[in-house]
């Protein structure tokens, strides 16, 4: 299921540069539209760096349409979630690399770095910020 790849690998780049906060809601996503599978089929995994995902990919063909409604789902919020950090990286580039260079990627360090920085960042990057709305 390549769904659930894609989730795995968009969470994972999401959480590394802006910590949970563009992840939660396609997390959720899962978590609730694919409860009864959790609970069936994944009781005993233990929760992180994609294990439950990798769990319900494992009983792919067993998910119910709700559950595999659920990942679609998340999936494109993903995808969304993608194009936003894009624009963002693309806007605040120079601002990164200027402000941020040496702050190490993960946990949203690099957005709080933009924060603790805001006077010397380009109205474009704060722009880009708001726009997607990290702040």
């Amino acid at each position: 299921m390549k769904t659930a790849r894609l989730i795995i690998t968009t969470s994972m780049i999401l959480v590394l540069f802006f910590g949970s906060a563009l992840a939660a809601g396609p997390i959720e996503t899962v978590a609730k539209g694919c409860q009864k599978e959790i609970e069936s089929f994944c009781k005993g995994v233990t929760p992180g760096e994609g294990r439950i995902l990798a769990c319900l990919y494992a009983h792919n063909d067993k998910l119910s349409g709700q559950c595999e409604y659920a990942l679609f789902d998340a999936a494109v919020q993903l995808e969304r979630a993608v194009a936003a950090l894009s624009y963002v990286a693309n806007e605040c580039s120079a601002d990164i690399m200027k402000n941020c260079a040496a702050v190490q990627a993960g946990e949203g360090r690099i957005l709080a770095c933009l924060e603790e920085h805001r006077r010397d960042v380009s109205e474009r990057c704060k722009q880009a910020v708001k726009d997607v709305g990290l702040k």
